[in-house]
């Protein structure tokens, strides 16, 4: 059994942007209409940066700026760090940590933003990966001559008689071709 959660299965889908050339204003108006913490600013329709609530407040309220005055494209985050939609969820853990960011743009195979994935997102899958390496360990610590019911992990299919070899869980049609 492998551990493969993509973050095209927990990325949140619907990305709010807006162009770099509109105004602070347009970005809290936005960010307050629709109840995200973030959008993504573009330019000639390429993704380039993003702005978060944390941006507008640190680095135009504090600094006394007038919101209506300034452009998106001197107070976003860039460069954008990114995550491909194919990438594995640990790819985006470890990438969350290690850029000091709590959300990732997501892109497909061509570079087109899809999606974002959050600390947040991770967290909703995350009960479901302990039960997973809890399952795992459990099967691994089995010893040889015990049998258990599920999925061969060879062929895929259900079986009753599942017994480990070679580290695998293998039902019995399995285990005999490929003693042959």
């Amino acid at each position: 059994m492998k551990l493969d959660i993509k973050i095209g299965q927990c990325m949140t889908v619907g990305v709010f942007t807006l162009p770099a050339d509109k105004h602070v204003s347009d970005a809290a108006k936005l960010l307050k209409k629709t109840g995200v913490g973030s959008l993504i600013i573009t330019q000639k329709g390429k993704a380039k940066g993003i702005i978060t609530e944390r941006d507008i407040v640190h680095k135009v309220v504090a600094a006394g700026k007038d919101p209506k005055k300034i452009k998106l494209k001197s107070v976003m985050s860039k460069p954008l760090k990114v995550i491909k939609a194919s990438d594995k969820i640990e790819t985006a853990a470890l990438a969350l940590r290690n850029n000091r960011v709590k959300r990732l743009p997501v892109v497909d195979k061509q570079g087109r933003l899809v999606g974002i994935v959050t600390e947040g997102d991770l967290l909703r899958v995350y009960p479901g990966v302990v039960d997973v390496i809890s399952e795992l360990q459990e099967l691994r610590s089995a010893k040889p001559n015990e049998y258990y019911t599920g999925v061969c992990e060879i062929c895929g299919c259900f079986a009753e008689d599942l017994k480990r070899d070679e580290g695998k869980l293998k039902c019995e049609e399995c285990r005999e071709e490929e003693e042959v």
